[in-house]
């Protein structure tokens, strides 16, 4: 079976060596040794270490990786350069599976700004580079950097040369996430159809995330052909991110029947992933991510709510047990807010009186009938007139039928004592400072000496 029909998609994980380039998401040796062991109880396919040129500290980070797990490939990126290739072979060489990542921008952009080198020298050093990794790993992958960008029959050529030399994985890179999904999708195609030796080897796709759409365009790749998917936990990288690993997984999972593909990913494994890597680098996880957010199954429409006591399946796409390792997950959460179960006879229609959740419904709606009502009410329990308060007139909106600004109305709704305004905890200083001055016996002044100055 040829690479790009196989069945299986690989995951390329680089939460180590891209992710680490979060701004301040940078991690010392054991802590990415830490990552590398939930990455492998995750099942991985591929763990790019680091780059081991780059510092002292990335080398040993690789070695150190590549000691500590047996399953996934351990890699190093690489420039095209005899000693970045040296130096990663010398990283891997413990490793149980030893690999590296060599890399060489294709753009007119980059050629013509960083690199200053044309075309033909980048094909020449491309292929140099691969031939003499090759001659000491098994293992090679070539990136194009800045692909989306390219020029897409110098790819093919370019592509065409480092299947020559000997690489086995292609990555086609968009390096500044400036590629739309249909665009990916096409580029991948031509490039399997007409490189020479393409359908022989693993097309790969890493795609940063500046413009939001770096999950949507590995699954376009992916969808094209591709078989490997580089990411991130969590979705960390360069400047807006890479394509977070737990979204790509679970799309590809939960849309079997679309892709029809696998990852072999223990998904079981996919929280505590997350909660370790955003530990270690103490970014925090966004409450509304997908997958691994707080907010991920929460529910907090009173409709929602309704049709997920009765069937999950009604709001819910997939398991929460799917990320988090349990095999009955916890019910889903239902946060707080305003209720809004319909009190009409055609939202009550569709309950039956015998159903096991009549009675938490309508207690949700006396609930909101007694709130709207307290609101109402001054400290006095005197009804307010038009809905005014003396924080001012209640904003349009409705609670279980009428919204109210729920702050200003508790405000006015609350016992003297206990009203919180604005610079509360000021205006307490003040009356503690005064009582304070009160409760003490005031100081005379002293009598005039006749001795005393004029």
């Amino acid at each position: 079976m040829e690479a790009n029909e196989s069945q299986h998609v690989q995951i390329f994980d680089t939460t180590l060596r891209d992710g680490e380039q979060s701004p301040g998401a940078s991690m010392n040796v054991e802590e990415k040794v830490a990552i590398a062991r939930q990455l492998e109880q995750l099942n991985v396919d591929v763990i790019e270490a680091g780059f081991a040129a780059s510092s002292e500290g990335d080398y040993d980070s690789v070695r150190r990786v590549g000691e500590a797990v047996t399953k996934p490939i351990v890699l190093s990126l690489s420039r095209t350069k005899e000693p970045d290739i040296e130096r990663a072979i010398r990283a891997v060489e413990k490793a149980k599976r030893p690999g590296i990542h060599i890399f060489i921008a294709t753009s007119d952009i980059h050629l013509k700004h960083k690199l200053m080198m044309s075309r033909q020298e980048v094909i020449d050093a491309a292929g140099w580079a691969i031939g003499f990794a090759k001659k000491h790993l098994d293992y090679v992958e070539f990136s194009a950097e800045d692909a989306s960008r390219s020029d897409r029959d110098y790819l093919v050529t370019v592509f065409g040369e480092v299947i020559r030399a000997g690489a086995v994985t292609l990555n086609v890179p968009d390096t500044t996430g400036y590629a739309l999904p249909e665009q990916t999708g096409a580029l991948f195609r031509h490039l399997i159809a007409e490189t020479p030796g393409g359908r022989a080897v693993r097309w790969s796709a890493h795609c940063h995330n500046d413009l939001g759409m770096a999950v949507a365009n590995s699954l376009a790749a992916v969808e094209a052909g591709a078989r490997q998917v580089e990411c991130t936990v969590n979705g960390l990288g360069e400047r807006a991110g890479n394509a977070s690993m737990d979204e790509v997984v679970m799309a590809l999972r939960t849309r079997k029947d679309f892709f029809g593909l696998e990852t072999g990913i223990v998904t079981e494994q996919i929280y505590s992933a997350s909660r370790l890597v955003s530990q270690i680098t103490g970014i925090p996880i966004p409450i509304n991510k997908p997958i691994v957010g707080d907010n991920a199954f929460a529910h907090e429409a009173g409709i929602h709510q309704d049709g997920v006591l009765k069937n999950k399946i009604t709001y819910e796409i997939m398991r929460p047990g799917d990320r988090r390792g349990r095999v009955e997950p916890p019910r889903p959460r239902q946060a707080l807010g305003p209720p809004r179960v319909p009190r009409s006879p055609e939202g009550a229609r569709h309950r039956r009186p015998g159903d096991r959740h009549e009675q938490g419904l309508r207690a949700l709606q006396g609930l909101g009938r007694q709130e709207e009502e307290r609101l109402r009410r001054g400290p006095d329990g005197d009804r307010r007139r038009g809905g005014r308060t003396r924080a001012g007139p209640l904003r349009a909106g409705r609670v279980d039928g009428d919204l109210v600004d729920r702050e200003r109305a508790a405000c006015d709704a609350a016992p003297p004592h206990r009203r919180r305004r604005a610079g509360g905890g000021r205006d307490r200083r003040r009356r503690r400072r005064r009582a304070a001055i009160a409760r003490s016996p005031t100081p005379r002044r002293p009598r005039a000496s006749s001795s005393a100055m004029p």
